[in-house]
């Protein structure tokens, strides 16, 4: 048991510092001069800047140190628990972040849990119910995985918050305002959990502890959530830790089509800006998400099937 948590450990510093690494070099790639940039944002002109000009920023960020330099600094702190100063807000990266983290949160973990409802009942109500329901079933999973969020997320706004009125259109933090969100995000997903937990239900259902079930006298309701859905719920589950990351990422979009708070509106103006501290502290922190839920994923693995554990 310690040598399987201190592998995962490892594995999970890898893959932050991984994600750490990728995406500090993939922002010193983008064309142009950072220095620049940021003294155009602070001054609202767009000009060539003077070498003279440039030297403060570039002495006070270190963008004139050799790039290992600034690598090594910047893993440096990373290991210390500072993300850095954000360029732009001129604050430490974690109050930027911590500052919108909980509506990206709720948001992410209300779609995930929306989206296991919305798999589990369409797959229990049409797995092995007859050819007509089997075939509605597996073509809306097949419809809703295929979606983009953005397009989701338009069509919900148009029909349920402008024509209907039924939902504020943007800005909504409130439970209510949060529905149309969370639905974005929840109903490819929900394709995605169903296609896969319908086909391991199916085969479930012709194995032969559930016929000795049938035998019993057990009901087929109690047959499918005691026993069928117990096991076919595994392989979802292990797509869910992928989930749980990727969901943050969709929320990037979600929060801009509904003008919602959160780490996706603050994303999308530091990319938009340069800000190389605060892009990588949220890739850090969707990495972070990831490794987590894959803990959390063994965790479940073990309290369904106790087998596993072994």
């Amino acid at each position: 048991m310690i040598r399987r948590f201190a592998t995962k450990l490892a594995s999970s510093v890898a893959v932050i510092v991984a994600a750490a690494s990728v995406t500090f070099f993939a922002q010193l790639a983008v064309p142009g001069d950072r220095a620049t940039a940021l003294m155009n944002l602070q001054t609202g002109q767009e000009k060539a800047w003077t070498a003279e000009e440039l030297a403060p920023l570039n002495e006070k960020f270190g963008f004139d140190d050799p790039i290992l330099t600034q690598y090594l600094s910047y893993l440096t702190g990373l290991f210390q628990g500072d993300l850095g100063t954000s360029y732009t807000q001129k604050r430490p990266v974690t109050e930027v972040i911590g500052g919108q983290l909980l509506p990206s949160l709720t948001l992410t973990v209300a779609a995930l849990l929306v989206a296991w409802v919305l798999a589990l009942l369409v797959t229990l109500a049409t797995a092995r119910r007859g050819r007509v329901l089997s075939s509605l079933g597996s073509a809306w999973e097949a419809l809703t995985a295929s979606l983009p969020h953005y397009w989701v997320g338009v069509v919900l706004l148009v029909v349920f918050a402008v024509q209907l009125r039924i939902f504020p259109i943007i800005g909504g933090t409130t439970a209510w305002g949060t529905v149309l969100p969370v639905l974005t995000l929840a109903i490819p997903l929900a394709g995605f959990l169903g296609q896969v937990t319908r086909d391991e239900f199916v085969q479930v259902m012709d194995q032969p502890f559930v016929t000795t079930a049938r035998t019993r006298g057990m009901s087929d309701l109690g047959v499918r959530l005691r026993h069928v859905l117990r096991h076919a719920v595994l392989p979802a589950i292990t797509l869910s830790g992928w989930a749980l990351g990727a969901l943050i990422s969709g929320a990037v979009i979600a929060e801009n089509i509904f003008g919602r708070p959160g780490i996706g509106q603050v994303l999308v103006t530091a990319v938009n800006t340069r800000d190389l501290p605060t892009v990588t502290g949220i890739v850090l922190l969707v990495a972070a998400v990831y490794v987590v839920a894959n803990l959390l994923v063994d965790l479940a693995y073990s309290l369904i099937d106790p087998r596993l554990a072994r």
